[in-house]
């Protein structure tokens, strides 16, 4: 990726961020040595954006504001030291020097590929700790196996019904494909869950039970009532964008990869950017490197904002638990 243009797309995004009440017209007020700060802190974050650490403080409410926000649709306790409670505040720390308000987690402390019904509600159980402990910062995916229907089908009701996870997370243990998922899908559409399906095209062939983009367009197009997510978008996200651009109910998500140029651009062409989606994989991947492919892309702003949080918005705007921007600010920082 060209360091001078992801640059300049990060110092972009920061001046169209500039408190409302420093700008004249469509002219930020920001001196000189304000702008170049924020400029730099850009540039270094891509490249030790895990070094970062302060306090988020939640920006002025407003419908603006709430349009500007960014979600970041993919995070993980794993790959960070420490307990749960350590885990997600080193986390949010990073992801507010990167302008992040809000995370998605799945999965817990550590990767379970073919989780036992036991594995489950453990993996499950931390991510409601973490939400517990951030309530008004994260938001969680309930982590599902295809081998344990019924135990599924449960960890669904108790997590997602009757519980403040807003979505599904699903990953190697079994090809999406696969008529076993067919129960787990109608349940994420009666609670109005999107699934989120890690999704790759490896060189070398994929691992056992992991699932392609081509396999999410199948199950998708079983389940047109249904809300998927293409994590990472393949890998191989060419190939991954043509696979899934026929499937109008999955969106692209652009995490995990290196951040290489075009691939948001590709995405918004083939797809639109409403099915384009931020995503980072942390702690796997830095925020920084993630956020760089939608910063640095050359797309108007209006776009760039659907895809760092407005899309994810509107995916999660069935849930109940998803509250408002501007109430949860009024109860306090979570």
């Amino acid at each position: 990726m060209n360091s001078g243009r992801a640059t300049w797309g990060l110092a972009r995004f920061s001046r169209s961020r500039a408190p409302a009440e420093g700008r004249s017209g469509t002219v930020p007020l920001w001196n000189r040595r304000t702008m170049l700060g924020r400029t730099a802190q850009a540039a270094a974050a891509m490249m030790v954006g895990h070094h970062l650490e302060g306090p988020w403080t939640a920006p002025a409410a407003g419908a603006e504001e709430a349009d500007r926000a960014i979600w970041d649709a993919h995070v993980h306790l794993a790959g960070v030291p420490g307990t749960v409670q350590q885990r997600i505040d080193g986390l949010l720390a990073y992801a507010g020097r990167m302008g992040i308000e809000r995370v998605v987690v799945s999965m817990g402390t550590s990767f379970v590929p073919d989780p036992s019904p036991e594995d489950l509600r453990k993996q499950n159980d931390e991510v409601l700790r973490a939400i517990a402990h951030a309530p008004h910062r994260v938001f969680g995916l309930v982590y599902l196996n295809p081998k344990h229907t019924q135990e599924s089908l449960r960890e669904m009701d108790r997590c997602v019904r009757d519980g403040p996870m807003v979505g599904v997370k699903l990953w190697i243990a079994m090809e999406c494909r696969r008529p076993e998922l067919d129960p787990l899908v109608r349940r994420a559409v009666e609670l109005k869950a999107p699934i989120l399906q890690h999704a790759y095209d490896r060189v070398g062939g994929n691992m056992p039970g992991e699932s392609s983009p081509a396999d999410v367009a199948v199950l998708a197009a079983r389940h047109p009532e249904a809300a998927f997510i293409c994590a990472h978008t393949g890998n191989d996200w060419e190939r991954g964008i043509r696979t899934i651009r026929g499937a109008k109910n999955v969106w692209a998500e652009v995490s995990g990869s290196d951040p290489t140029a075009g691939f948001v651009e590709m995405a918004v062409r083939e797809l639109g950017a409403e099915r384009v989606l931020y995503g980072s994989d942390a702690g796997g991947r830095s925020f920084a490197s993630q956020l760089a492919k939608v910063l640095s892309a050359d797309l108007p702003e209006a776009a760039k904002r659907l895809i760092l949080g407005g899309n994810l918005r509107r995916l999660l705007s069935g849930r109940p638990t998803v509250t408002p921007l501007s109430r949860s600010r009024e109860r306090g920082r979570g």
